[in-house]
C-alpha cells in the first residue's frame, strides 16, 4: 500500500502510514492513502460518417452555405434539408456572402442591361439618327411633291400674265385654257432687241421658263399676245420694295408707247400698305393708258407721291404710306422699260 504525505508529499509503502514523516516531521495523520487508478478503458470511437459526394461544377457561381454546428461547407442554389457531416437539420445553415459578390453582380446586371441611355453618347447617337431619317423623309416627301409644286408655280404665272391683260377671275382649268389660247409665242430677246427665240403657242419653254436672273444677264421674256383681236406684249420687270423682292407683268398695246394693263407682286411687303401693289385691283389699274417713253424713246413711267405728280400721262399715285415700296415700282418700271426700249 502506499501513503502520501499532505504536507511534503513523501510517499511511503507498508501496510500502514508511518508513525512521522521522515521528511517534514510531521505527525502520521498527514498520510493519506494512495489508491492504485483503475485501467483506463479505451475511449469508443465514433462510427465511421457517409462523406458527402462531390459536388459537380455547374459552370455558374453558386451560393455557400456553411453549417453553424460543425462547419460543413456547402456549395448550391439552397442550404441542403439535413447537415451530411453532423446530421442536424438545415437550419442550421447560414449562407456565406464573399466579398466583391454584391459588386460583381451589379456589374454584371450593368453589362446585361446594354447600352445607357443616359450617357453623351448614346444621345448624339440618338439625335444623329433622328436628323438622317428626317432629312431622308423630308427629302422623300418633296421629290415626290415636286410635280405637282411645277404645275401649281406654272399656273399661278399664267394667272399673273393673264391679270396684266384684264383677265381675271378665272378657275385654274379655265387660266391654263386661256393662257393658251391668248398667248401666241413666249419668245426671248435681247437687249438689242433681237429675237433670240420665238417660243410658241400657250408657250411654257421659252420665255415663260425665264427668271429674275435672266432678266439681270438680258435674256428678257416677251409674251406676244392677242386679246379681241388685238396684238399686245407682256414684258415682265424685276425689282426691289421695302422687305424684299417685287415684281410685275405690265401689257403693252401694240403701239409700243402705251399700257393696256399691269399686275404686281411680292415677297414680304407689309399688310395694308406695301401689300397693296398686288391686293388693290383699283391701285393696279391706274397704269392703264399711261404712256411709257417720251419722244426720244426714254421711259418716264413713274409712281410719285401725289403731290408730285405734275404729268397725270406718264406719273402714277403712290399707294397710301408706303412710300419706299412704291419707289421701289417706280425704279423698276424705268430699269424695266429701259431694257426692252430697243425693241419698242
Amino acid at each position: 500500500m502506499k501513503y502520501k504525505c499532505k504536507l511534503c508529499g513523501y510517499v511511503h509503502e507498508g501496510d500502514k502510514a508511518p508513525d512521522k514523516c521522515p521528511m517534514c516531521l510531521q505527525p502520521g495523520d498527514m498520510f493519506e492513502e494512495i489508491k492504485e487508478q483503475e485501467t483506463a478503458q479505451p475511449t469508443p470511437q465514433p462510427e465511421p460518417q457517409p462523406q458527402p459526394e462531390p459536388q459537380k461544377d455547374s459552370g455558374k457561381p453558386q451560393r455557400k452555405f456553411k453549417c453553424k454546428l460543425c462547419g460543413y461547407v456547402h456549395n448550391g442554389d439552397k442550404a441542403p434539408d439535413k447537415c451530411p457531416m453532423c446530421q442536424q437539420s438545415g437550419d442550421v445553415f447560414e449562407e456565406i456572402t464573399e466579398p466583391g459578390a454584391h459588386t460583381e453582380g451589379a456589374a454584371t446586371a450593368t453589362k446585361k442591361k446594354g447600352l445607357d441611355t443616359n450617357a453623351n453618347s448614346y444621345i448624339i447617337m440618338y439625335s444623329c439618327l433622328m436628323v438622317i431619317i428626317v432629312a431622308f423623309l423630308l427629302a422623300f416627301v418633296s421629290s415626290a411633291l415636286k410635280p405637282t409644286q411645277d404645275i401649281n408655280v406654272a399656273l399661278d404665272k399664267k394667272k399673273q400674265v393673264l391679270a396684266a391683260l384684264n383677265i381675271r377671275g378665272l378657275g385654274n382649268d379655265e387660266s391654263a385654257a386661256k393662257y393658251a389660247e391668248v398667248v401666241q409665242a413666249d419668245a426671248i430677246i435681247d437687249a438689242d432687241g433681237n429675237t433670240v427665240e420665238e417660243g410658241t403657242q400657250g408657250g411654257e419653254n421659252a420665255g415663260f421658263k425665264l427668271g429674275s436672273a435672266d432678266y439681270k444677264e438680258g435674256r428678257l421674256a416677251l409674251y406676244i399676245c392677242n386679246v379681241d383681236g388685238q396684238k399686245k406684249y407682256v414684258v415682265p420687270v424685276y425689282g426691289m420694295g421695302l422687305w424684299g423682292p417685287i415684281w410685275g407683268y405690265i401689257a403693252v398695246n401694240e403701239d409700243g408707247k402705251t399700257v393696256f394693263g399691269a399686275y404686281f407682286n411680292h415677297d414680304s411687303e407689309t399688310a395694308g400698305l406695301g401689300a397693296e401693289i398686288k391686293d388693290s385691283k383699283a391701285w393696279q389699274d391706274k397704269f392703264a393708258g399711261k404712256t411709257i417713253y417720251d419722244a426720244q424713246g426714254t421711259p418716264v413711267l413713274k409712281v410719285l407721291k401725289a403731290s408730285e405728280v405734275k404729268d397725270p400721262r406718264t406719273q402714277v399715285d403712290a399707294v397710301t404710306g408706303a412710300t419706299l415700296t412704291s419707289n421701289g415700282v417706280s425704279d423698276m418700271l424705268l430699269e424695266g422699260f429701259g431694257k426692252y426700249r430697243k425693241f419698242f
